[in-house]
């Protein structure tokens, strides 16, 4: 048996022998993802079972302890400031090939790894917050940084309901939503809006907001003072009656 150092601790050890079995036989935590005590011989492809080991008359080095033997007069650190920044490193370039793994998230929390925010499906291309703001003219989608990084977020009481945003986004991570008579209109686990959906006077289903009806007649009227159509008709319905209401209507349901 020989004697190494765990954190500042003398440690008994079996020499030649697997340093990560001695540090889980010793109730060591680290996070290891590809190594299986079943398994013959160790992979060292997660990177992140690493440490920092000072071997005698040598510099510190930083290892995979899977991959490292016990050596007579070695000292290992476990929490050091190399090794924090090397499983940083490890761990997002996991989360590379599998961000939404629960397991890769869950190990990040356990040993408080600062990682990246998850992709959102979100490309940044700003055509949901432009039409909102040019063609709808509710200006209900904004860029905010969080967290160093932009997002598009909702302006609190601007959505009319439209869905507009959903259907001009090329990465369908705006949703929209009719359960029954509310219509929700969401963008990753933010609620842009939530309205009732108004019914049409001529078929009776439930197909627009009135927030987005207001609008429609609003521009309507602009478009054509002349305009004294006050019903509110699904497009289907409004074709049969009048074209100017049908193409107020058309933008999206």
């Amino acid at each position: 048996m020989i004697t190494i150092r765990v954190n500042g601790r003398d440690v008994e050890a079996e020499e030649g022998g697997n340093l990560l079995d001695l540090l889980h036989a010793r109730s060591v935590k680290l996070p290891t993802i590809c190594f299986h005590a079943a398994l013959s011989r160790p992979s060292g492809t997660c990177r992140l079972c690493v440490v920092e080991v000072t071997l005698p008359d040598a510099a510190p080095e930083v290892r995979r302890a899977c991959l490292t033997k016990c050596v007579a007069g070695m000292s290992v650190q476990t929490e050091s400031v190399s090794v924090q920044a090397a499983r940083i490193k490890a761990v997002k370039n996991l989360l590379k090939l599998a961000p939404q793994s629960p397991h890769l998230l869950k190990l990040a929390a356990d040993f408080k790894l600062p990682i990246d925010p998850p992709p959102d499906g979100c490309i940044r291309c700003g055509l949901c917050v432009r039409v909102c703001r040019e063609i709808v003219g509710a200006a209900a989608l904004k860029f905010e940084v969080r967290s160093k990084q932009q997002f598009v977020v909702p302006v609190e009481g601007r959505c009319v309901g439209c869905g507009t945003c959903a259907n001009i986004c090329p990465t369908q991570v705006i949703a929209v939503s009719d359960d029954e008579n509310v219509r929700t209109i969401s963008i990753r686990d933010e609620v842009i809006g939530r309205h009732p959906l108004a019914t049409c006077e001529g078929c009776g289903r439930r197909f627009a907001t009135p927030k987005f009806l207001e609008v429609a007649h609003d521009r309507a009227v602009d478009h054509h003072p002349d305009t004294k159509e006050h019903h509110r008709y699904c497009p289907e319905c409004a074709k049969r009656r009048s074209p100017r209401v049908s193409a107020a209507l058309t933008r999206r349901y």
